[in-house]
């Protein structure tokens, strides 16, 4: 089966701009929101929106590692930044794909422990097969896709990209 690029690097780019404005707008009142990225390719695009959002506004941008064991989602989950440093702030949980919805909905849950003004979630690519009811408040792009293909985002330096395989 050939692999089928459903998004190049300007398509990523564009995505990526559209979806910055659209946390810029969403956190219009805020002075700081908080991007939590669930590792790797969720932390990356993270990064790619930070970058993003601190040119189109002044909002203080913080970026948090999320670690959740994919094939494990139950055990315990951790982020890089403390508790007290995202308490009562804008949030909003980042990955590249969202699948079935179980990484996001655990990486949901560990976040709903704690006190916040706002909580939203962004993907680039939303397959739309979700085993559980988590939708993205931000996405790059909405795709069906058969259950037996697989949705990957690469991010390599001037070659990044979405592909169906």
């Amino acid at each position: 089966m050939e692999n089928t690029i459903i998004l190049n690097e300007k398509e990523i780019r564009h995505k990526i701009l559209r979806m910055a404005y659209q946390v810029f707008e969403t956190n219009i009142d805020e002075k700081e929101v908080v991007l939590a990225g669930i590792m790797d390719n969720g932390y990356t695009l993270a990064r790619k929106i930070k970058s993003v959002l601190e040119d189109i506004s002044p909002l203080k941008v913080v970026l948090c590692e999320v670690h959740i064991d994919k094939k494990n989602p139950r055990s315990a989950i951790s982020t890089s930044l403390n508790t007290s440093e995202y308490q009562n702030k804008s949030v909003v949980l980042i990955d590249d794909v969202l699948h079935s919805g179980t990484t996001l909905v655990y990486g949901v849950k560990h976040f709903l422990d704690v006190p916040l003004s706002q909580f939203k979630t962004a993907v680039l690519v939303d397959r739309n097969h979700k085993k559980y009811p988590v939708k993205a408040d931000f996405k790059g792009i909405s795709l069906s896709t058969s259950l037996n293909e697989n949705v990957s985002v690469r991010f390599e330096e001037g070659k990044d990209r979405a592909v169906l395989e």
